[in-house]
């Protein structure tokens, strides 16, 4: 027992004299306790990647949203809403864009719910409004953005990054590509270049800039994941799907904005995603700068795409299509049959040939051998690269027009249908003459313009007189409304339904 207290007591003395050996210390020391703050924490990124020539760059998402975010715009485009007007029987149909978004394209592409009214502008007709983004790609104040951003709307708002707010035109879309042309009146504004697509690669980095769930000007980040994707969203007899695949994340909204590399320069516009909710969920897809570029250039300087075509019918090779095939490789673009007077025919390729690259550039499949030939007009030349059961081949196509020559359409279209917002064509005499007509003007396509704000004319509608005046071709119909000034009545018929047709509308209104 003696003993225990003994070692008791010999512990709390050296635990004593080792504290006060402790503050005797610090005391002497006098050495005051200190929190320190850091400032100027710098904002450059400590990351690198390699450039195109494999330099090691720094990782600076900073000044590429500087360098971009002015030339991309916010879209509000206006839909008149009225049970009885032209769109009423089609607003039921399925949408592409719906299947593709789910549910959530209605809550985000149509903000209303189901049943409840839609906003009004003040007037006895409620209006629809859709948002999208869209990008500056010359002074003068053209914008490129997606076709679904403003294929229905009678009046569309632009609003740049510094938020002044202007009226824009359509001056073209291009539904085979989802892509459409902008104009408003403004000069010496910022724009984004165009890079060469075809140069970019998976592992990439890019930035997405646009508007997103109402978010105006927002950028995101993430790499280019896959090239020459087809999702089978567009449902054009001829539309084209080489879309670039990012994680960037891309939401409602977003359509129509940039996909930019870290230079600042426009690898594609944003389209689409691959969503089971509608909204982000890890796949992007965007339309290639290189088809971008060719489509804005056509739409501006003839008011409608310019696109050669080969006349094939083609498959994508795999490891079963090619051991059905006895074929002796896996990739390329099989020739499955050739269309009646078709460019390739005429060039000598033959159905069961491969081709494995155009003008060079190499192609494992049917969207990217499609996204080159689209980058061509009518009569330009392309070079065909063949493997015919293991004989490489070299062979030089003319391309064609839809229509199966090398001729290109007409050039752009005068200001006065500008202003009425519509695409017009002349009808065949084999059309004429089933409708027992003398001729007329199919409206192709309708654009924001007059014709849409005033009237509830669909798209087929043939013109076949201006005010009592017959007509028979475009050029015809031009000439009359460029000398008319006030009410203009149009009469005409639709393929499907019976009876004469009037529309009347002001041409100063």
């Amino acid at each position: 027992m003696k003993k225990t207290i003994l070692f008791s007591g010999l512990i709390a003395l050296i635990v004593s004299l080792s504290s006060s050996a402790a503050y005797f210390h610090f005391q002497q020391k006098d050495t005051p306790v200190k929190v320190e703050h850091i400032s100027n924490i710098p904002s450059k990124s400590a990351l690198f990647t390699l450039n195109e020539d494999g330099e090691a760059v720094s990782l600076d998402f900073n000044e590429t949203a500087k360098k971009v975010i002015d030339g991309v715009v916010h879209i509000k485009s206006s839909q008149l809403y009225d049970g009885r007007s032209r769109n009423s029987q089609y607003r039921n149909q399925p949408s592409p864009f719906r299947d593709f978004f789910g549910e959530e394209f209605e809550r985000f592409f149509r903000p209303q719910q189901p049943g409840a009214a839609p906003p009004s502008n003040g007037r006895d007709t409620p209006v629809r409004v859709g948002t999208g983004s869209g990008v500056i790609v010359s002074q003068d104040g053209y914008i490129v953005t997606n076709n679904h951003v403003v294929a229905e709307a009678d009046d569309i708002e632009v609003t740049l990054h510094d938020n002044r707010t202007y009226k824009a035109n359509v001056v073209g879309t291009d539904p085979t590509t989802d892509l459409a042309v902008l104009q408003i009146k403004e000069n010496n504004l910022p724009t984004v270049p165009f890079i060469n697509s075809d140069e970019v690669q998976v592992g990439q980095w890019v930035l997405a800039v646009g508007n997103p769930l109402g978010l105006n000007s927002t950028v995101t980040a993430g790499i280019i994941s896959a090239k020459g994707r087809n999702i089978n969203i567009l449902k054009e007899q001829y539309a084209v799907e080489n879309f670039i695949q990012t994680d960037a994340a891309i939401n409602p909204g977003n359509s129509g904005g940039a996909l930019v590399n870290l230079n600042g320069g426009l690898v594609g516009i944003n389209t689409a995603i691959a969503s089971p909710t509608g909204t982000f969920a890890g796949y992007g897809f965007a339309v290639p700068a290189n088809i971008v570029n060719k489509v804005v250039e056509d739409l501006i300087e003839f008011g409608t795409v310019q696109r050669g075509v080969l006349g094939v019918m083609i498959r994508t090779i795999d490891g079963n299509f090619a051991k059905d095939k006895k074929l002796d490789l896996t990739q390329g673009v099989y020739v499955d049959s050739l269309l009646e007077n078709s460019a390739a025919g005429k060039a000598g390729v033959k159905v069961g040939d491969v081709i494995t690259a155009v003008d060079d550039i190499e192609v494992n499949t049917s969207p990217e051998l499609q996204g080159i030939i689209a980058r061509h007009r009518p009569g330009e030349e392309v070079k065909l690269s063949i493997n015919r059961r293991g004989e490489e081949i070299d062979l030089t196509a003319t391309l064609n027009s839809r229509s199966g020559n090398t001729s290109l359409a007409s050039k752009e279209r005068p200001p006065v249908l500008e202003m009425l917002g519509a695409e017009l064509e002349n009808i065949s005499p084999e059309q004429a003459r089933d409708l027992d007509l003398e001729g007329g003007v199919r409206v192709k396509r309708l654009y924001a313009g007059k014709i849409r704000r005033s009237t509830e004319m669909r798209e087929g509608f043939i013109i076949t007189q201006v005010d009592r005046q017959p007509v028979k071709s475009v050029s015809q119909l031009t000439k009359i409304l460029e000398k008319k000034e006030g009410g203009v009545m149009l009469e005409g018929v639709y393929e499907e339904l019976p009876g004469v047709h009037y529309y009347a509308f002001g041409l100063d209104s």
